[in-house]
């Protein structure tokens, strides 16, 4: 028997600013970064979505502002159907029970001075959780679960590997079954041969745990191994969002078009004989974005509506969500060279 999907997040016009101050003893707030600038998504239990993008984008800002690590400045964040933009610290501590995160960097998320031990028991002891059979034996467990020895339950991080270590936080974040876990380009620190074992690794563990996941990534190729949906960030915008198969198909924004072209063919001859777009520029200052379209400075497809207004994110087909006031089907021949 099917049942409807139920909605775990719900992300409504998030917005994070970064206040810049001037220099000297008395300092003044002379500007913002607007790392996150309106973006709304929406995730539903067992689901992935993918949020891409290039370095700069503001991905992992979004991403840290949904969990409540970093303090957002407006919009509104909804866990499980509960409000969660304005909680304290304090109200937040239970709120973690349904929503983990799995760090970038294996090596900096773990703690040299604690056991591989007391760094997965840390959820249990932290939010007052006795598991049937005791603690070591539900962390032992997690280990046996994600490919650790159960045996190394008293060793070191440094005693591991950069994909162990990653599993470790992996088993941390899985503790205590949590509803959401969003995974901060976890795979990008690691060699392609671990990424596919910890890509794998999730994917069971979802099968398992029915966890949705929010995947960043500025790897196109793994996000389409693992997402069911796609969006794509554009300086703290969110510019287009779709299911896998349309997204990396038939994608309509001019800046997903320009992404998909630099994703490797494992095929030479196609490899060979492809077209690529080469964007013009540098990515512009989060701290003075451009007027109307954020992408209009680096945009084949500008004119000069882009320049005045802002294109909202509308949907041009069911599920298919694009911002932009004139999308594109495929790769002007005169904006395309050789890869």
């Amino acid at each position: 028997m099917t049942t409807e999907p139920h909605e775990i997040l719900r992300v409504t016009d998030l917005r994070t600013y970064f206040p810049v101050r001037s220099r000297g003893i008395i300092q003044r707030v002379v500007g913002q970064v607007k790392a996150v600038d309106g973006i709304s998504l929406t995730l539903d239990a067992g689901e992935t979505l993918g949020l891409v993008g290039e370095s700069g984008c503001g991905k992992s800002t979004a991403a840290r502002s949904i969990l409540r690590l970093v303090k957002p400045t407006g919009g509104t964040i909804e866990l499980d159907g509960q409000d969660i933009t304005t909680l304290s610290r304090s109200a937040l501590v239970p709120i973690r029970r349904k929503a983990q995160m799995i760090f970038q960097d294996p090596y900096n998320a773990l703690n040299p001075r604690h056991t591989v031990g007391s760094i997965i028991s840390a959820p249990f002891t932290v939010q007052g959780v006795k598991p049937p059979g005791g603690v070591r034996a539900a962390v032992q467990d997690l280990m046996g679960r994600v490919g650790l020895n159960p045996e190394h339950y008293n060793r070191y991080p440094n005693e591991f590997s950069g994909g162990q270590r990653q599993r470790i936080g992996i088993a941390r974040a899985i503790a205590l079954r949590p509803k959401l876990i969003v995974c901060d380009e976890p795979v990008s620190a690691l060699d392609v041969s671990i990424q596919a074992q910890v890509l794998n690794l999730l994917r069971d563990l979802q099968q398992e745990f029915g966890v949705a996941y929010l995947f960043v990534a500025h790897d196109l190729a793994v996000v389409r191994q693992i997402s069911n949906r796609v969006a794509v960030m554009y300086l703290g915008h969110v510019v287009e969002m779709a299911p896998r198969k349309v997204m990396y198909t038939s994608p309509r924004h001019p800046y997903t078009h320009s992404l998909l072209s630099a994703v490797p063919i494992p095929d030479p001859q196609r490899q060979r004989t492809r077209r690529r777009i080469l964007l013009e520029g540098d990515l512009p200052s989060p701290i003075n974005p451009p007027t109307g379209c954020v992408f209009r400075t680096r945009c084949f497809a500008a004119q000069e509506r882009c320049s005045v207004e802002a294109p909202p994110l509308i949907e041009l087909e069911p599920g298919h969500m694009v911002a932009c006031h004139f999308p594109v089907t495929e790769i002007p021949a005169s904006v395309a060279t050789r890869a």
